[in-house]
């Protein structure tokens, strides 16, 4: 009964990714009612066995079909599944029953007391330590500067070095602000705390708007001084005053956000990194535009940090660009067929019984007495899948994990010999692995579980190597046959999934920025820009989830990495959007329709046509792809004119989600196009 009640609340720890606490806790409280009732009818069924293997099946195609409710029907489903598999393999009698019950009480209740009370993460630490990240990161962007502006002028491989460290720190940094303002948003939420009720003095406005500031002013530096590394007169060749103010500044940029630096000193070391380069900044002559340019930066970015003291604003950024989605072999998009439009919970629900139906059988074939892990390793490829790519990795994923944590297992038997004391140590921590890279990879979650079962068996004396290779024959099976359902039954193609949720995601994108627009110059919006950004954030989820067996990281696979890069535009696209979004709940502005409509339509085509780029081949279609730069500077030139300085900075302030969604779609569309990058900074008079 103990380990009945540790595995529900390792369960009910893992299942349960509610976006909230008090979700969280909801959840995880109303898993008591399908673990309760699954231990109740699989033990008054375990005496007969063909029955309760028939209702075991349709138990695992329940779990999987009401995965369409969500992360609450998935934390549902696994607590229906998991109870009634222990009640088959324990052979639990109806005596049994109260003990049971009691233990799905004290797992549940468990993770419900810790995970919901105890330990229940606090939104605001996370905040705080997400900023503190971003100043580490802002930090190692400096130093990355400071590489590219000592790098010798003749020294090609020094400089590309340097450069290549100034991408690896920026796509950190950026990585990092968009977890900063998504837990912003989160915030928002938890508190159920709508955008039209934030007043203009609302704490978290001002933060977003600081994290808004320090992005760009991240993000200009990093681009001024990539294009003055491309200079023909190389970094190494400035004139040395030049370099010297240049050097200046960025150092004191990384003084003051270096980890451990005095509060009151900060503000002095940014006012110094002003004064290093305001003699450059000043300048008219129009000389060195491109030295000038990263002074500018230097002091925008100074400034952004200085705002932010006390506040430390952190932020989510665009991405580095890349090569598009190339073809690596798999099969052609055949979407349209009559199986891609059976709902994806129904097909995985029917594959779920099919599999599981065979790994009985094959199973106890193989060994009447371990035929369960035959069927846990074929339910588990499923979980979270979508594509028949998708379970194949899972498959070989869990394969491997289980293979090495045999070896590891049988290493870690050996040398405890089965002593209890050690033994325990050792299982708490393969335990705590297991738990805490569950998320990174299902192979290392079997790679753990492995290594206790030998501890397990070494502790009570069953120990042996021939049970630990059944394991992985048994694991190879049930993997092979999930793997076999997902191709022969009602089979889901990994690139028409893929192309599946990119179309969703570029159409809700697309219906976000309308209603956005109509909504600030006061037409009838479509639907809240607010709602509508939320459901574009969720397909955009859904995507990346696909794209992952495309990017799997197996042996020949030359364009690994390649979708994830294209996901880091389309991420960049959807945080813009959802900024744009919240800001037009204050703003409602109908004279600024002739100025804002083009640009926002301009930009419209321009996501239209990044996912036409993104589709099958990757070839340009009927919508072309221009710069939306002039229109988006009328459009702004018209808000700077506001006479009301409140609502003059929050249409500034709604241009400048707009003009960056414009730059990183251009910017990777030229990646594509294999010609230079457009320029990715605002021109100086916007700074």
């Amino acid at each position: 009964m103990v380990v009945f009640a540790a595995v529900l609340a390792m369960i009910s720890n893992l299942s349960v990714n509610e976006p909230d606490n008090r979700r969280r806790r909801v959840t995880t409280a109303l898993m008591v009612l399908p673990a309760a009732a699954s231990t109740v009818v699989g033990t008054l069924l375990a005496e007969h066995r063909l029955v309760s293997d028939v209702l075991f099946v349709l138990v695992m195609m329940t779990a999987v079909w009401i995965r369409r409710y969500g992360p609450r029907g998935t934390a549902l489903g696994m607590a229906m599944f998991i109870p009634y598999f222990f009640t088959q393999f324990l052979q639990a009698r109806p005596a049994q029953l109260p003990a049971l019950l009691a233990a799905v009480g004290v797992g549940i209740g468990s993770t419900l007391l810790l995970r919901g009370g105890v330990f229940a993460e606090k939104p605001e630490k996370v905040l705080d330590d997400l900023l503190r990240a971003v100043r580490a990161h802002v930090h190692a962007l400096a130093l990355a500067v400071i590489d590219v502006l000592e790098a010798p002028a003749g020294d090609e491989k020094a400089i590309d070095a340097a450069l290549r460290d100034l991408h690896r720190r920026r796509t950190r940094l950026n990585d990092t602000m968009l977890l900063v303002v998504d837990r912003i948003e989160q915030l928002r939420d938890e508190r159920g705390e709508p955008d039209e009720e934030a007043g203009e003095d609302d704490p978290r406005r001002a933060l977003s708007l600081a994290v808004a500031d320090l992005e760009l002013a991240a993000e200009r530096l990093a681009v001024s001084t990539r294009r003055l590394a491309d200079d023909p007169a190389r970094p190494g060749a400035l004139e040395p005053e030049v370099r010297e103010a240049l050097l200046g500044g960025v150092r004191g940029i990384a003084s003051a956000t270096a980890t451990g630096a005095p509060e009151p000193l900060r503000a002095a070391v940014l006012d110094a990194a002003r004064r290093s380069v305001e003699e450059l900044a000043a300048e008219h002559s129009g000389a060195r535009p491109r030295e000038q340019r990263v002074a500018f930066a230097i002091v925008r970015l100074a400034d952004a940090l200085t705002s932010g003291e006390g506040g430390e604003p952190a932020v989510p950024a665009p991405v580095t660009l890349a090569e598009p989605p190339e073809d690596e072999g798999e099969e052609d998009d055949e979407s349209g067929r009559p199986v891609d439009r059976i709902a994806l919970s129904t097909r995985q629900a029917i594959q779920v019984g099919v599999a599981t139906s065979l790994a009985i059988v094959v199973g106890e074939l193989i060994s009447p007495a371990r035929w369960y892990w035959a069927v846990i390793a074929t339910f588990v490829v499923f979980a979270g899948t979508v594509s028949r790519g998708e379970v194949l990795a899972r498959g070989w994923q869990r394969l491997v994990g289980t293979v090495g944590g045999v070896v590891a297992g049988m290493l870690l038997a050996v040398l405890v010999g089965g002593r209890p004391v050690p033994t325990l140590i050792l299982l708490a921590a393969c335990v705590f692995l297991a738990l805490y890279l569950f998320r990174i990879s299902v192979g290392l979650l079997a790679f753990w579980i492995t290594a206790v079962l030998a501890l397990l068996y070494g502790l009570i004396g069953q120990f042996s190597v021939e049970t630990l290779v059944l394991r992985v024959i048994e694991t190879a099976v049930g993997g092979a046959l999930g793997a076999l359902a997902a191709l022969v039954v009602l089979p889901k193609h990994t690139r028409a999934a893929f192309q599946e949720a990119l179309d969703d995601t570029v159409l809700a994108l697309d219906e976000t920025l309308g209603a956005t627009v109509d909504r600030m110059t006061g037409r009838p919006p479509t639907g809240l820009p607010v709602v509508l950004a939320r459901t574009a954030d969720e397909k955009l989820g859904t995507l990346r989830q696909r794209a992952e067996p495309l990017d799997n990281p197996l042996p020949r696979r030359h364009g690994r990495g390649s979708y994830q890069r294209a996901l880091r535009v389309l991420t960049a696209v959807d945080h813009y959007a959802r900024a744009l979004a919240r800001l037009s709940d204050r703003i409602v502005v109908p004279g600024w329709a002739p100025t804002l409509d083009p640009a926002v339509a301009r930009v419209r085509a321009n996501v239209a046509g990044l996912g036409e780029l993104l589709g099958p081949g990757g070839a340009a279609g009927s919508q072309e792809i221009v710069s939306a730069e002039e229109l988006v500077d009328a459009a702004e030139a018209w808000a700077a004119r506001c006479d009301d300085p409140g609502l003059r900075r929050d249409l500034l302030s709604a241009v400048l989600p707009l003009r960056r969604i414009d730059q990183v779609v251009v910017g990777f569309a030229g990646d594509l196009a294999g010609g230079p990058a457009p320029a990715q900074e605002p021109a100086e008079s916007r700074g």
